[in-house]
C-alpha cells in the first residue's frame, strides 16, 4: 500500500457522496426512521431490531471454521467459542437466570471471559463486566450497585469476594481454574457435552439492557451505564460501515486485510477492548490473540508469530511497542489504533517515518455511547493533529451546546453532545445523574468541551471539570500537554490546576521521561509554543510512569494530591 502521508484526505463532499451511495443500496446497512425512548431518529439500522445474540449467531454461521481466539497454545474457532458459550447460556437458564437478571464477570482477560460474556447475553440476562483492577470494597460496590447474585471469578477476585459470599448471597463460578468455596466451574460447564449447544429461544427486546458497564469514575463512585442490545448492535454495524466506506473511497487502504488478526492487550471490562476489539472481530471474522499481561517486547514477538494485522492500545502502549519491536516484528501490521486517549501528533509523525506502511487511527467515544463517537486516521491524523476525527456515520450525530442546552453552530466552542441509537438507556438507579446527562431530544452530554470545524472534525479542548481558570482565562490542559509531549525526553505529561492566592488557579504539570529531562529547556519550549498565561509555572518530575485509571487515561487525582503535599521540582516565575 501507499505510505500514509501519500494518501489523499477524504473531502466532506466525497465522504457524504459515498455514505449516501452505500445507504441507497440497503443490504446490511439499510436504515429506517424510528422513535426510540421518545426520541425520533431519521436513521436507525434496520438490523438493530436484532439482539446482539442473534447478530453473533448469524456471524457464527459465516465464520464457523475461522480461528477466533488464541491464548498461548489454546486456539478456538468461532464455532467452538459459540458452542461453549451456548452451554453456559443453557446452564444459566437451567439455574433460573434470564431477562431481568444480572450476572457479573470479575476476572482478568481469558478466553473464558468472552465465553461467559456471550453466554450471559444469549441467555437473555444482563452481563456486568467488573473492573478487574478493583479491590475488595470496590468489587463489593460493583456487585451491590448492579444488584447481582452470580459472579464469574478468577482466583484473585474470588479471594476478595469470598468474605462477602454469605453476607451478599453470592453464587461464585470459577472462571478458569478452580477456587476454594466455588459453587460451580465455568470450564467444566463449557466442556460438558451433556449440556445443549442450541441457541436459547428466550425473546430479547432490542431495547433491553445487554450490559451494565461502569464509568471510569474519576471523582466519586462510578456509575453503571445501561447499554441496550440496539445500542451495541448500532455501534458494531457503524464500525463495519466505516470499513466498507474506506474500502470504497480509498481502496488502497487494507481496511479488510486477508487473514486479519488483532492483539488483545486492553482489559475487556472497558468498551474499547470489548466493543472495538472483541465484538467487532466477531462481526468481521478477525482473529483475536490474547496476552497474559502487557510486555512490549513479547507483544512484538506475538504480532510477528501470529502475523497480526491490527493493534489497539493506549498511546503509551503504542509507543512502547514501536520502541521495543525488532526489525521485521511489525511487518504484517496495517494499522495501529489508539483508544482511551489520543496519541500525540509527534508520535504519529515519528511512526510515519519509521513504519510508513502502517496507518494510524484513533477513536473518540464513551462508555455511555457504546464507544460510538468519532474516528480519525491516515494522513488526516497528521493534517489535523488536534482533532479526534469526524463523526462515525451513518446513525450518529455530534454537536456542541451551550449551558442553556441550545445547539451551537459549527465553529463555536461548547459542550460536546452525542445523539445516536447507540447512547445508553441511562444510569442504573440514578435519576439525578440521568437528569443531568441529557439535553432534550436525546443529546447525551459528554462533559467534554470542544468544537466542530468546517470540515466536520471534532476537536476536544478539555473536560468541563478539568479546565484551568487562571485569572479569568480558560486554559485547556490537553493543549498544554500536547506541547509538553513535543519536547525531547518527555513521554508522558499531565497538566492540572494548582491553587494560587492571587489568580485563583495556576498551571501545574507532572512529566515523565525515561531519561533526564532538561527542566529549563522544557520551560523554554513551552514559552515558545504557548501564550504566556498557558505556560506551566510549577513542574513535578516523576521517576516512574504517571498513574492511569481503568480506561488507560492519566489519573490526575493522585497527581493533584501529590502536588498539594510536595514542593515542585522546578518552578519558574511567580505565576
Amino acid at each position: 500500500m501507499a505510505a500514509v502521508t501519500d494518501i489523499e484526505p477524504i473531502s466532506v463532499d466525497e465522504l457524504h457522496e459515498a455514505v449516501e451511495k452505500i445507504l441507497s443500496e440497503g443490504g446490511p446497512f439499510a436504515v429506517v426512521p424510528k422513535e426510540i425512548r421518545g426520541v425520533q431518529y431519521d436513521r436507525v439500522f434496520a438490523l438493530s431490531e436484532m439482539s446482539l445474540r442473534d447478530v453473533l449467531a448469524s456471524k457464527t454461521a459465516e465464520f464457523a471454521t475461522s480461528t477466533l481466539i488464541v491464548y498461548g497454545e489454546e486456539r478456538y474457532t468461532t464455532a467452538e467459542v459459540w458452542a461453549r458459550s451456548m452451554r453456559f447460556a443453557n446452564w444459566l437458564i437451567g439455574q433460573g437466570v434470564g431477562p431481568g437478571d444480572n450476572v457479573a464477570i470479575a476476572m482478568r482477560n481469558y478466553p473464558e471471559w468472552c465465553m461467559a460474556f456471550i453466554g450471559v447475553v444469549a441467555s437473555g440476562a444482563t452481563v456486568v463486566p467488573l473492573n478487574s483492577w478493583w479491590q475488595g470494597e470496590e468489587l463489593r460496590y460493583g456487585v451491590e450497585t448492579a444488584e447481582t447474585k452470580m459472579v464469574v471469578v478468577d482466583d484473585k477476585r474470588a479471594d476478595m469476594l469470598m468474605p462477602l459470599k454469605e453476607k451478599l448471597g453470592l453464587t461464585l463460578i470459577a472462571g478458569r481454574d478452580d477456587v476454594p468455596g466455588q459453587d460451580a466451574s465455568l470450564r467444566a460447564i463449557l466442556g460438558d457435552e451433556s449440556i445443549s449447544t442450541d441457541v436459547p429461544t428466550t425473546p430479547i427486546d432490542p431495547e433491553s439492557v445487554f450490559a451494565l458497564m461502569f464509568t471510569s469514575g474519576s471523582t466519586g463512585f462510578p456509575k453503571a451505564a445501561q447499554l441496550t442490545h440496539r445500542g451495541v448492535v448500532s455501534t458494531v454495524l457503524s464500525w463495519a460501515f466505516v470499513q466498507e466506506l474506506y474500502q470504497r473511497v480509498r481502496p488502497e487502504i487494507p481496511t479488510k486485510p486477508a487473514n486479519a488478526g488483532i492483539l488483545m492487550a486492553l482489559p475487556l471490562f472497558h468498551v474499547t477492548a470489548l466493543h472495538s476489539i472483541f465484538l467487532l472481530s466477531y462481526l468481521i471474522g478477525r482473529k483475536v490473540v490474547f496476552v497474559y499481561k502487557w510486555n512490549p517486547s513479547e507483544a512484538a514477538q506475538v504480532i510477528k508469530d501470529e502475523k497480526l494485522t491490527n493493534f489497539v492500545g493506549v498511546p503509551t502502549m503504542l509507543q512502547e511497542l514501536l520502541t521495543a519491536a525488532q526489525p521485521g516484528d511489525l511487518d504484517t501490521l496495517v494499522d495501529l489504533g489508539s483508544g482511551g486517549a489520543k496519541r500525540p501528533a509527534s508520535h504519529v509523525v515519528s511512526q510515519g517515518e519509521t513504519h510508513p506502511n502502517i496507518t494510524s487511527s484513533s477513536g473518540y467515544g464513551l462508555t455511555e455511547t457504546n464507544a460510538m463517537g468519532t474516528i480519525i486516521g491516515l494522513a488526516d491524523y497528521i493534517r489535523k493533529p488536534d482533532a479526534t476525527g469526524r463523526v462515525v456515520p451513518p446513525v450518529t450525530d455530534i454537536a456542541t451546546f451551550n449551558e442553556a442546552g441550545e445547539r451551537l453552530p459549527d465553529g463555536e466552542i461548547g459542550e460536546v453532545c452525542i445523539r445516536s441509537p447507540g447512547v445508553m438507556k441511562g444510569y442504573l438507579n440514578n435519576e439525578d445523574a440521568n437528569a443531568k446527562a441529557f439535553f432534550p431530544d436525546g443529546w447525551f452530554r459528554t462533559g467534554d468541551v470542544g468544537v466542530v470545524d468546517a470540515e466536520g472534525y471534532l476537536v476536544i479542548m478539555d473536560r468541563l471539570k478539568d479546565m484551568i481558570i487562571r485569572g479569568g482565562e480558560n486554559i485547556s490542559c490537553l493543549e498544554v500537554e500536547n506541547v509538553l509531549l513535543q519536547f525531547d525526553g518527555v513521554t508522558e505529561a499531565a497538566v492540572f490546576s494548582v491553587p494560587h492566592e492571587r489568580l485563583g488557579e495556576a498551571v501545574g504539570a507532572a512529566v515523565y521521561g525515561e531519561g533526564t529531562i532538561d527542566a529549563a529547556g522544557l520551560q523554554a519550549h513551552a514559552r515558545e509554543h504557548l501564550a504566556a498565561f498557558k505556560v506551566p509555572t510549577r513542574y513535578w518530575l516523576s521517576p516512574q510512569p504517571l498513574p492511569r485509571g481503568a480506561t488507560g487515561k492519566t489519573d490526575k487525582k493522585p497527581l493533584r494530591a501529590h502536588a498539594a503535599d510536595n514542593a515542585p521540582h522546578f518552578q519558574q516565575g511567580d505565576d
